[in-house]
């Protein structure tokens, strides 16, 4: 590529670009230079014949050549069926959806039917203006991992003619037909001029809100394409697909469209967002608004904590994943990683080895579906934003993890590295950042190097994150900070017998322990089951208890 046809800085074909910031691209002038790349435009359609025909005479008079453009209408099960109207781009062709309907099933329709190197989104209502394409399409010659998102400016449909749309645009005087002092323009153009293009935005999938949008078909694939369960605000939830995968996100709202009606904000804003959040209260977990209950489980975990359990015991892990599900942070999943397809599946020992306690613990977390058992784990966390590893033998203290979390965040590092006084080491990875370094990595280039050029990575003590001994809320005096070596385990007390203090008495509580002997022998009590032949105790274990309870507490 020449330099009169757009270049990247640092002669990268894959810049490491930082964030959002897309600056290192340098896109070539439109109509300065020579388009090599295949586009197919997907316009799905449910009914709305005389709009369709007003959009595709828009494609028609396009400066994108029309011999690396391919135009194929998805007919989402319009009755009467869409027909090809006599203005339109000479290869352009009608397929049906099967087993299922919506816009993002069309889509995925369509995706399907065509090969270009780079998909097209336009709704069946938008006009386009002349070099429309040509503004998005010039960025997908400089690089394969970016979406980019037009402009368009919302306007009543007034009575016009295919044939003056057409005129209109091969002759760039679109303005003539739409007024453009009666345009409205959308809450997303006045974002994306707010902040920079989205080059300074923390969260750039948010003006991924169609319809008019192209990505490489690479890309579109590696995220599943469309949700098809999405029926409103699918273009923000693939968005925050795409963000996870690493994508850049390119507004250029020098490809101006008109879109015909009214936004539905303004003709049903309640109906329009409530339809909208339950969709994106399940699937994406940023939006942290949505997700105020915390008693609720969600479909896309925030975090998942990842522990490699294949050496721990069983009373390690399950106090690992209890620390991990009943801390301050909700909405949390746990995976547990170990050799759990060679545990035996036939006749075997119960009582005894071989894995007895992955077989426990395979047991007793089976049914758990906040708890997922994996023999590796993938190297993207996607769709969930943040992963956690650390050592099992280590649990998270109550903030733990919301405070490395919200560190990753306010700093908008892609990787935050917290190493115990022994050298282990715990990380957050930002899924986003973890997407982008994958596919940016080199051959054998470690995915973090990568990490600390595009987000960066920040290593901290684990004291910064785990309470101090001095902290009410670190477990009791003598207990090993994390990452120091932990005691060797006393024997497990036989059924019946009373363990022995360490300090040598079998009746004294321990220091910190809330119950004296004699309330431990009350509450103890509570659970004997009177049987005849026996005599009765004297005193109800009611008045018992609560003689015991006075002398300890009043």
């Amino acid at each position: 590529m020449t330099a009169e046809e757009g270049h990247v800085a640092g002669d990268e074909v894959r810049p490491r670009i930082r964030h959002n910031d897309y600056s290192p691209l340098v896109p070539a002038p439109i109509g300065g230079w020579r388009p090599e790349v295949p586009v197919s435009v997907i316009i799905p359609a449910y009914g709305g014949q005389h709009r369709l025909d007003l959009t595709l005479a828009s494609l028609a008079a396009q400066t994108y050549p029309d011999h690396l453009t391919e135009v194929v209408i998805v007919d989402d099960g319009s009755a009467p069926p869409l027909r090809l109207p006599q203005i339109r781009p000479e290869n352009t062709r009608i397929v049906t959806t099967a087993d299922g309907w919506g816009p993002g099933h069309a889509v995925n329709t369509g995706v399907a039917a065509t090969d270009g190197t780079v998909v097209q989104r336009v709704d069946a209502d938008m006009i386009l203006h002349r070099d429309h394409l040509e503004a998005l399409l010039r960025w997908h010659h400089l690089t394969d991992f970016l979406v980019t998102i037009g402009g368009k400016r919302f306007i009543e449909e007034t009575p016009v003619t295919a044939a003056e749309v057409h005129e209109a645009v091969a002759g760039d005087t679109l303005t003539h037909l739409f007024d453009p002092e009666k345009t409205i323009p959308s809450t997303t153009e006045m974002t994306i001029l707010r902040l920079d293009g989205m080059r300074s935005s923390k969260n750039p999938y948010h003006v991924c809100t169609g319809p008019t949008l192209s990505l490489h078909r690479t890309l579109f694939l590696d995220v599943g394409g469309f949700d098809t369960e999405v029926q409103r605000g699918e273009d923000t939830e693939l968005g925050y697909r795409l963000a996870q995968a690493g994508a850049v996100f390119v507004p250029d709202l020098t490809a101006r469209a008109v879109h015909l009606g009214l936004p539905a904000q303004r003709r049903d804003r309640g109906a329009t967002v409530r339809t909208v959040e339950p969709y994106l209260a399940h699937r994406v977990p940023l939006r942290r608004d949505l997700r105020k209950e915390r008693g609720r489980g969600w479909r896309v975990p925030y975090v998942e904590v990842v522990l490699d359990v294949a050496e721990a015991s069983e009373r390690v892990t399950r106090a690992a994943v209890n620390a991990a599900l009943d801390g301050s942070l909700p909405d949390v999943a746990v995976t547990l990683v170990a050799p759990w397809s060679a545990l035996p599946s036939g006749r075997h020992p119960v009582l005894t080895p071989p894995g007895f306690d992955l077989r426990m613990l395979r047991t007793g977390f089976a049914d758990d579906p906040r708890v997922r058992l994996a023999e590796d784990v993938p190297p993207s966390a996607t769709p969930v934003p943040f992963r956690y590893s650390g050592p099992v033998d280590v649990p998270l203290a109550p903030e733990t993890l919301e405070r490395m979390v919200k560190t990753v965040l306010d700093g908008r590092i892609g990787m935050l590295v917290v190493t115990f006084p022994d050298g282990r080491t715990a990380t957050v990875e930002r899924t986003e950042a973890v997407g982008r370094a994958l596919r940016l990595a080199r051959p054998g280039e470690p995915p973090a190097d990568v990490i600390r050029q595009t987000h960066g990575v920040r290593h901290s003590p684990a004291g910064e994150f785990w309470p101090s001994a001095a902290s009410p809320s670190e477990p009791g005096p003598g207990r090993p900070q994390p990452g120091e070596p932990r005691p060797e385990a006393r024997p497990e007390p036989r059924p019946g017998s009373q363990p022995e203090s360490p300090h040598g008495s079998r009746s004294e509580p321990r220091p910190g322990t809330a119950l004296s002997a004699e309330t431990r022998s009350t509450m103890a009590g509570l659970t004997q089951v009177w049987t005849p032949g026996r005599a009765r105790p004297k005193r109800s274990w009611i008045r018992r208890a609560r003689a015991a309870l006075r002398s300890r507490y009043l």
